[in-house]
């Protein structure tokens, strides 16, 4: 009973700090925005100035300037859940800034019946070990892939991305070089996707990790496929 009472601290602590963080990556990112939006007059007038000139080549420079600017704050993907958007896009960004290409498709299929917050455990667990294993690698070996959507009755997640060599089985999943706190993270993934009835799998190979998801769909949402 006591050990269970220190298991059930530790998660509720470690979900806590996790959201935390999240919240104050998303923070960074619509702070950027913000800031974008204050400059917008600014950019307008300094367009207008340009066109009046005749300095159409200045306008052409400066408008391929805050294209690149804006792509860089856009929210470009979008699941169909605003905290899930926000966890992916703010995990992009860090990606971004360590570079490390992503490759992402992610679109929540109707009747998913995982909460947002079990959502932004899962995938913030995995893409920052994900992020972590990159940033051990040269930048030419760096990749993360994400796959979110439909397979079957069942929503299907596949996150791979670039790593070291093998990693050592401990049970199940895999032994840490961080301690406990980086170890718990597959093994709290593994306990959502069972909490749903679902299925995770994990595979390390030199060079590579992959983690895979089956979650099934709301029998009423397997129902209506059926019957389109």
């Amino acid at each position: 009973m006591i050990f269970q009472k220190w298991i059930n601290r530790r998660v509720e602590a470690y979900q806590s700090d996790l959201i935390r963080k999240y919240c104050d990556e998303v923070e960074a990112i619509y702070k950027k925005m913000r800031g974008w939006r204050h400059d917008y007059h600014n950019h307008i007038q300094a367009l207008q100035a340009s066109m009046a000139l005749g300095k159409y080549d200045e306008v052409d420079a400066y408008l391929h300037q805050l294209n690149d600017d804006l792509t860089g704050v856009d929210t470009v993907i979008k699941t169909g859940r605003v905290m899930v958007d926000a966890i992916l896009n703010g995990k992009l960004n860090i990606a971004a800034q360590n570079e490390i290409p992503v490759n992402v498709k992610a679109k929540l299929p109707d009747g998913t019946p995982v909460t947002d917050v079990d959502m932004c455990v899962i995938i913030g667990n995995l893409l920052d070990n994900a992020i972590e294993e990159n940033e051990k690698l040269a930048p030419q070996e760096r990749f993360i892939r994400v796959y979110i959507g439909r397979k079957n009755t069942q929503m299907y997640l596949a996150f791979t991305n670039a790593a070291g060599k093998k990693q050592k089985h401990k049970g199940r999943l895999f032994a840490s070089a961080k301690g406990l706190n980086h170890g718990f993270g597959l093994a709290r993934v593994e306990e959502i996707v069972k909490k749903y009835g679902g299925l995770f799998f994990a595979d390390s190979e030199d060079g590579g990790f992959t983690a895979e998801i089956l979650i099934p769909l709301a029998r009423e949402n397997q129902v209506n496929e059926f019957t389109e």
